[in-house]
C-alpha cells in the first residue's frame, strides 16, 4: 500500500553524493533473475512462478515498508541491484534528480497500449519517460454510520460532534493530511504558500483538539480500529476501506466533499540495471489484460489498464470504493513535487505533532 514520507533536502544530498561514491556492484549478477523493489503485501505470490514459465526469468523481489526505507536502501547499498522500483508518485520527481532512476525505452514496453488515457503524461512525469504505473488508489474518510451518505460527508464532518458518532483518527502522514486540510480550507492541495500550509496546520490542530480526536494511525491501524469499534471513522486508503467494508459491510467509505488526492504506484527502470530487458519484460507482464486484472483483485485497488477492466468482473468493477465515480474522481487531484516548499510542510507536521 503507498505510504510517503517526506525528505528532506538534506537527505537528498546526502543520497545524492553518496550514490556518486559507489561502483557497480553487481556486473556478475544472474543474467537470468530480474529484481525488483516493491511494497510488502504488494504482489500476488502465484505470480512469482507464473512471471518465470512465461517469461524465462527469476523474479526476485526486494521489499520495503515506507518510501523513506526504499531510498534509504538505496542510499545505502546503491541502485545497480534493482532493475525495477515500485515508487509512489510524489517522489518520482525526487529519484529522477538524485540519479536513481533512467529513462524507460517506450519501444521495449510494448503493453503501453493498454494504458489508460488518464495515467498518461502524469504531473509527476510530464513526458512519460521515466514511469509506467502499477496500480492507483484514493484516500478518503471509513466510517460507522449507515445513516451518513457518502455523498454528504466533508471533512468537518470529523468537527461535528451532532453527526460524529465517535472516535476517530487521523492518517499518520504529513503531505497527505496536510494536502486534505489545504483542500478543506479551499486552497490547493499542492500549495506552496507558507500561510495557506500554517492554515491547515491550524485546522488540523483544531481537529486534534476535538474531545473524540484518538490520535494519528497508520491505514492499516485506522481501518483496524474502526473493524473493531474503537473508532467511529478514521482516515485510510481505498484499498483498507475494501478490506474492511469487505469484513463488515456495515462500514462506508467516502471521497470528502472538498476532495482528496489520487495517488499511482508505479514501476520505474534503475538507472543501473543489470537486466534492462528483464526489466521490461516484467513491466510488460504487469500491464498484461490477464494479469492487470489478476493484480487488482488480488491487492484490492484499481488498476491503470484499460484492457484489464475489460475482463475483471462487474461487482469489482462497479464498486465505488476501488473504481471511485465520475464525481468523485472530479474532486481528486495528484499530489506534486513542491520542491524547497516541502521545509513549510515539514515545519507544519512538527508543529501539529507537538501537543
Amino acid at each position: 500500500m503507498k505510504k510517503f514520507f517526506l525528505i528532506t533536502f538534506s537527505f537528498v544530498f546526502l543520497a545524492v553524493f553518496m550514490a556518486g561514491c559507489r561502483g557497480d556492484q553487481n556486473k556478475n549478477q544472474d543474467p537470468n533473475k530480474v529484481t525488483v523493489m516493491i511494497y510488502s503485501e504488494y504482489f500476488d505470490p502465484s505470480m512469482l512462478t507464473d512471471f518465470q514459465m512465461k517469461t524465462g526469468y527469476k523474479l526476485h523481489l526486494e521489499l520495503y515498508e515506507a518510501q523513506e526505507e526504499m531510498i534509504s536502501k538505496i542510499q545505502t547499498s546503491g541502485n545497480s541491484q534493482y532493475d525495477v522500483i515500485i515508487a509512489s508518485d510524489v517522489v518520482i520527481p525526487q529519484l529522477i534528480r538524485l540519479g536513481f532512476i533512467g529513462k524507460i525505452d517506450t519501444n521495449q514496453v510494448f503493453n503501453r497500449r493498454n494504458i489508460a488515457e488518464q495515467f498518461l503524461n502524469p504531473p509527476y512525469d510530464t513526458t512519460d519517460e521515466y514511469s509506467v504505473p502499477y496500480l492507483w488508489g484514493t484516500t478518503g474518510i471509513l466510517y460507522r454510520d449507515t445513516t451518513l451518505s457518502p455523498s454528504k460527508v466533508s471533512y468537518n464532518t470529523l468537527l461535528d460532534e451532532k453527526r460524529n458518532k465517535g472516535s476517530f483518527s487521523l492518517l499518520d502522514e504529513s503531505r497527505s493530511m496536510l494536502s486534505m486540510a489545504l483542500m478543506a480550507k479551499g486552497y490547493d492541495a499542492n500549495s506552496t504558500d507558507p500561510e495557506q500550509i500554517k492554515a491547515a496546520a491550524e485546522y488540523i490542530k483544531g481537529i486534534t483538539k476535538s474531545k473524540n480526536f484518538l490520535g494519528f494511525d497508520g491505514s492499516v491501524s485506522g481501518k483496524n480500529k474502526v473493524l473493531s469499534r474503537l473508532n467511529w471513522a478514521a482516515v485510510v486508503f481505498n484499498g483498507e476501506a475494501m478490506a474492511a467494508m469487505t469484513e463488515d459491510p456495515t462500514l462506508q467509505f467516502a471521497i470528502p466533499i472538498e476532495g482528496s488526492f489520487m495517488w499511482v504506484d508505479a514501476m520505474l527502470l534503475s538507472s543501473k540495471a543489470p537486466n534492462p530487458e528483464g526489466a521490461y519484460a516484467f513491466m510488460n507482464y504487469i500491464l498484461d489484460t490477464k494479469t492487470g486484472a489478476k493484480l487488482a483483485k488480488y491487492i484490492n485497488y484499481a488498476t491503470p489498464n484499460k484492457s484489464s477492466l475489460n475482463i475483471i468482473d462487474s461487482v469489482f468493477k462497479k464498486n465505488n470504493v476501488v473504481n471511485p465515480t465520475r464525481g468523485d474522481i472530479s474532486r481528486l487531484v495528484f499530489l506534486k513535487d513542491v520542491g524547497e516548499a516541502v521545509e513549510f510542510y515539514d515545519q507544519a507536521w512538527e508543529y501539529i505533532k507537538r501537543r
